[in-house]
């Protein structure tokens, strides 16, 4: 299942690409067919205002994700009373997966370290996860295991990587500011 939503991700985000180019060049084909409005002599500066938009936007969905993702902050979201081990544990790492999914297209406008450093957030907590509920016993609850890996993310003592992370990227969206 992983695969195959990792699969259709990326076609939508070729056949996207494929779109854009293609009236990208529609447009560009029209515009050198027809004299420049003055307007358009300004189209420049407008256009790298309309990137450095885009990009701003993209580090404050990142700040979002990671938020969304935190793990204290997806527990009290998605906690269902009554679901035992294996049934929290699928819908804490099927959350993540989606949240990560509906905003895989970020990584278009973001450095390749804020990025990575949501695919790294995305992955250490499905694994944290994962690990926990392996050395539950097989009759724990869901919020057995939510509590067990609460208690392991605020045990950390670099704090929790959620924060980190939205320092990176709050760090960059700063420097687009300046």
């Amino acid at each position: 299942m992983d695969n195959i939503t990792i699969i259709i991700g990326v076609a939508v985000l070729i056949v996207l690409l494929i779109l854009y180019f293609y009236f990208y060049k529609k447009d560009t084909k029209s515009i050198g067919s027809q004299p420049l409005p003055a307007a358009a002599a300004a189209a420049p500066a407008n256009s790298a205002g309309n990137t450095h938009s885009l990009q701003l936007a993209a580090y404050e969905r990142l700040v979002i994700l990671a938020e969304r993702i935190a793990i204290p902050n997806l527990l009290s979201r998605t906690g269902q009373p009554g679901l035992d081990k294996t049934q929290m544990q699928q819908l804490l790492t099927q959350t993540i997966r989606q949240e990560f999914e509906h905003n895989l297209s970020q990584q278009i406008y973001v450095s390749s370290e804020a990025w990575d450093a949501i695919r790294s957030l995305k992955d250490q907590n499905i694994h944290l996860i994962n690990q926990v509920a392996s050395v539950l016993p097989p009759e724990a609850t869901g919020l057995d295991l939510s509590k067990k890996v609460l208690d392991f993310v605020l045990n950390q003592p670099q704090g929790p990587m959620h924060n980190l992370v939205q320092d990176l990227i709050s760090g960059e969206a700063k420097k687009l500011l300046h």
